[in-house]
């Protein structure tokens, strides 16, 4: 058996400068409850049968387990000393040879060490699956709740499933009697909107460019108005009047005459000079 495993290394030998407290390694030894538990990791350990223990094999590896603890100054218990000398017996009765008649009247010297092997590890397994069981305080904690005065329990009815079904269509046929109809405003005609803009026009006086807009349509008069005043513009319908930069637009109905620019700045008139 390995002390340790370093690097993927077994290592089977310990440094002779390594100093180990008497104390150091209680909890190797906690790893087995007893003798019988150490016979059965090691049997477990190579997947023998219980039946059929190499008792040469099994014999040499627990005696390689207690003297690795003697080495270690670990201290024995005398359980661990009785069961080494009785799988010594063992291998030494098995050893010597035997005429047939012994062989029929003697029973092998295994079997009481099997025996005993095989009551631990029921033992075991059944301690196991009870430590597997749902234990109160460890797995499960009570709780407990004070009922105020005056408080009665009301269990709820039991509802079969054609009563959810009956209470679903008495729903679904009071949805349909509250179906909202959904009414849409008709969508703002430009060619309507230009005729408006000509009515407001026409007394022929200017008038300001943000007074055409009806603010109470929203957004949709807003650019609807704004398309309809381009397109009169475009058309020389309308003339567009600023006296200065930044200044408020004006507007108001294109009288007669040879057409202009759509938008013009008032202000004195270039010089020919200018315009040459």
């Amino acid at each position: 058996m390995p002390f340790a495993i370093v690097q993927g290394a077994p290592l089977l030998a310990l440094p002779l400068d390594l100093y180990i407290p008497p104390d150091a390694l209680e909890v190797f030894l906690d790893a087995f409850e007893g003798p019988l538990d150490l016979l059965l990791y090691l049997i477990k350990r190579q997947n023998l049968d219980i039946l059929e223990i190499p008792v040469a094999a099994i014999t040499d590896q627990y005696m390689a387990y207690v003297e690795l603890m003697t080495e270690l100054r670990l201290e024995l218990a005398a359980e661990y000393l009785v069961m080494a000398a009785m799988l010594a017996e063992i291998k030494s009765r098995m050893l010597l040879p035997r005429t047939s008649a012994e062989d029929a009247e003697e029973e092998d010297p295994r079997a009481e060490l099997i025996r005993r092997l095989q009551e631990y590890e029921r033992f075991k397994s059944a301690a196991l699956e009870l430590d597997a069981l749902p234990r109160l305080e460890r797995d499960h904690f009570p709780t407990q709740a004070a009922v105020p005065p005056g408080h009665s329990r009301r269990l709820p009815p039991a509802v079969e499933l054609r009563e959810v079904l009956l209470a679903l269509r008495d729903v679904m046929a009071r949805a349909d009697l509250f179906t909202s109809h959904r009414v849409e405003r008709e969508s703002l005609s430009l060619r309507e909107r230009m005729s408006l803009v000509l009515d407001r026009l026409s007394n022929g006086e200017f008038m300001p460019f943000t007074d055409l807009f009806p603010l109470h349509e929203g957004r949709a008069g807003v650019v609807v108005t704004f398309l309809a005043i381009l397109e009169l513009t475009r058309s020389a319908s309308l003339e567009l009047v600023q006296a200065e930069s930044f200044a408020p637009i004006h507007v108001r109905l294109r009288q007669s005459g040879p057409p202009r620019n759509a938008l013009r700045i008032l202000g004195p008139e270039p010089a020919a000079g200018d315009l040459a």
